[in-house]
């Protein structure tokens, strides 16, 4: 079992937390174009109220620990990793809460080649608990504009994890998936579910356009955002998504299976 002294120390070694790889420059790049309303950094949500540059920068001083100086614009950005073991907390008693109940879940991510086994390893648990993990649009076509322009990709399921494929990966043999901030996925699964008279699930888990997406549809969503997205922090604080975990969304996948055993021995899901 993790300690949260354990946790902690592996966050700052494996660069989850503290000193991360994205860059101020990325972070604020992102914020202008989120207080811009451009549907790239949106991924989903449609925020309630107007948020300019300054206070999304406070929002995200506020909720992951970066500089709250806008005069620090170069260098890496920090995650305090005392926000982060916070959040991972109330994302484990969310966990908790759904498994007693044996509810509907949806997992999907937009970050396969690190996040998956992550994922997986909650669809696993919370399955073995009684929950009905749900894989709704299985092999549905989406559409979604890449800096490559649109491509069609398949709704696909991965150890009851939704991802998505392009068509030509997929073709060629490509397992993962694709790297994806649409809430276009998402919206399709959940509207597959709700046309066909399906179980709809009471908690969405995951990153990006899976959060915000459900979020905005009025799902509970909770999940995983790095400093460089801005937009389920903004649902947090807005109360359409219920939790974020602030931590890098993109070093090795090994470094987030201590995450996985941490919140599942608090959820009291460990096998």
């Amino acid at each position: 079992m993790w300690s949260t002294a354990a946790l902690r120390a592996h966050l700052l070694a494996a660069g989850l937390a503290g000193v991360v790889a994205t860059t101020r420059e990325e972070s604020l790049r992102s914020y202008r174009l989120f207080a811009a309303r451009d549907p790239r950094v949106l991924i989903g949500l449609d925020p309630e109220r107007s948020w300019g540059q300054r206070e999304l920068l406070a929002l995200m001083a506020d909720r992951c620990g970066v500089s709250a100086d806008p005069g620090c614009v170069s260098g890496h950005d920090v995650i305090d990793p005392e926000r982060t073991l916070a959040a991972l907390d109330a994302f484990a008693d969310r966990l908790a809460s759904v498994a007693q109940r044996g509810v509907g879940v949806l997992l999907g991510t937009g970050h396969p080649h690190r996040l998956l086994g992550f994922y997986a390893a909650l669809a696993d648990a919370l399955s073995t608990a009684g929950c009905d993990v749900l894989t709704p649009a299985q092999g549905h076509c989406v559409d979604i504009t890449t800096r490559f322009g649109l491509r069609t990709h398949r709704l696909a399921y991965v150890r009851g994890v939704a991802v998505v494929r392009e068509a030509d990966a997929e073709r060629a043999g490509c397992a993962t998936g694709a790297h994806s901030h649409s809430p276009l996925p998402v919206r399709v699964a959940l509207a597959a579910a709700a046309e066909g008279g399906g179980r709809l699930p009471e908690l969405v888990i995951g990153d990006h356009g899976w959060v915000c997406g459900a979020g905005q549809l009025g799902f509970e969503a909770i999940g995983l955002a790095d400093t460089d997205d801005p937009a389920p922090f903004v649902g947090e604080a807005e109360g359409t998504v219920s939790v974020v975990v602030p931590l890098d969304d993109a070093v090795r996948s090994a470094s987030y299976r201590p995450l996985t055993r941490y919140v599942l021995n608090r959820a009291c899901l460990s096998r």
